[in-house]
């Protein structure tokens, strides 16, 4: 448990995106938003848009890609947003992106997430969840660390954000078998897994990194429809409609669910300050690992938050995506 206090903002649970940027200017702010051809992704490149940001759109798809970025031209009035092919569970498209970017970054949003009803691998045979929303962003930042680096001496900071869930709760990283080899394969737990692996991300980037001024926080935008549901399981769904009924979450607009992407991306409070996990745009308070979800359905477990994990996995990490 932190003895600490925790940072707050102005914002809270009902803040909305366009809410959090109001009054900033972000002319000369160069961002890239991953999975930004729906859902949250689509809110935050717009937002930021708006405010004055050169925004590439990451996506798999660049046809629907394409329509989002001509929706927030028209939308916004601001220059169209450039939008890049990029399949985070492919190591030859992360590679491909980052050889194309060319110039300072001051903002990286890794907002592109899956969920999977069954088991997938890639290629490597890794477990699809776990490569996509955890190692294909890590693959992407650490190729864009001299390009943030450059960034934060151009703007005095850079900033990461990576989105987590509360799913992380379910499960912390299991070293001894990440790819789902030997146990029996639960989607649930391994997109919690992937979920946790976000935020430990977040801890060590900024160890690492914060000395040339980049820093990396996670955050939970909450309970909200989106299209990362569609490959839910009747089992997931039936969780979910239950944690609902519960009370452990309400749904939220995907406005209001982009606002602590936002807070992490523009507000001051999280400006020169990292590994933080993000929730409601504030950083959340930490429980125990053993906490009951139903008790704590805000928090955020110690062992997203680990430094001796997070720098475990990111050795794992680098293994895998380099080799």
């Amino acid at each position: 448990m932190t003895s600490r206090a925790l940072i707050t903002t102005p914002f809270n649970a009902d803040s909305t995106a366009d809410g959090v940027v109001r009054g900033i200017d972000l002319s000369g702010v160069r961002a890239i938003v991953t999975g930004a051809s729906s859902g949250l992704g689509v809110e935050t490149a717009r937002v930021l848009t708006a405010a004055g940001a050169e925004v590439t759109l990451a996506v798999r798809n660049t046809d629907a890609g394409n329509t989002v970025a001509e929706e927030i031209r028209r939308s916004t009035g601001a220059p169209r947003p450039q939008v890049v092919q990029l399949d985070l569970a492919d190591r030859r498209s992360v590679a491909d992106f980052i050889d194309r970017w060319d110039g300072p970054l001051h903002l990286l949003i890794n907002n592109a997430g899956i969920v999977t009803s069954g088991l997938e691998r890639t290629v490597e045979g890794w477990e699809l969840q776990f490569a996509t929303n955890h190692l294909g962003h890590f693959h992407l930042a650490i190729g864009l660390h001299d390009a943030l680096a450059s960034g934060a001496t151009e703007r005095g900071g850079a900033r990461i954000v990576s989105l987590s869930s509360t799913a992380h709760m379910r499960a912390g990283v299991d070293f001894d078998d990440l790819q789902f080899e030997r146990r029996a394969y639960d989607p649930q737990i391994a997109y919690a897994q992937s979920k946790t692996a976000n935020s430990l991300f977040s801890v060590e980037a900024t160890r690492l990194w914060q000395s040339d001024r980049i820093v990396t926080n996670t955050v939970n935008p909450g309970g909200i429809a989106t299209g990362l549901q569609r490959n839910f399981s009747a089992t997931q769904r039936a969780s979910l409609e239950a944690a609902e009924a519960a009370g452990l979450f309400k749904y939220k607009t995907v406005e209001q669910g982009a606002a602590t992407s936002l807070v992490a991306a523009v507000a001051p409070e999280f400006a020169d300050t990292g590994g933080h996990y993000l929730d409601d745009c504030r950083e959340a308070y930490t429980v125990p690992n053993d906490a009951d979800l139903a008790q704590h359905p805000h928090g955020v477990k110690e062992w997203a938050l680990d430094t001796e994990i997070a720098k475990h996995l990111w050795q794992v990490s680098v293994a895998l995506v380099t080799n």
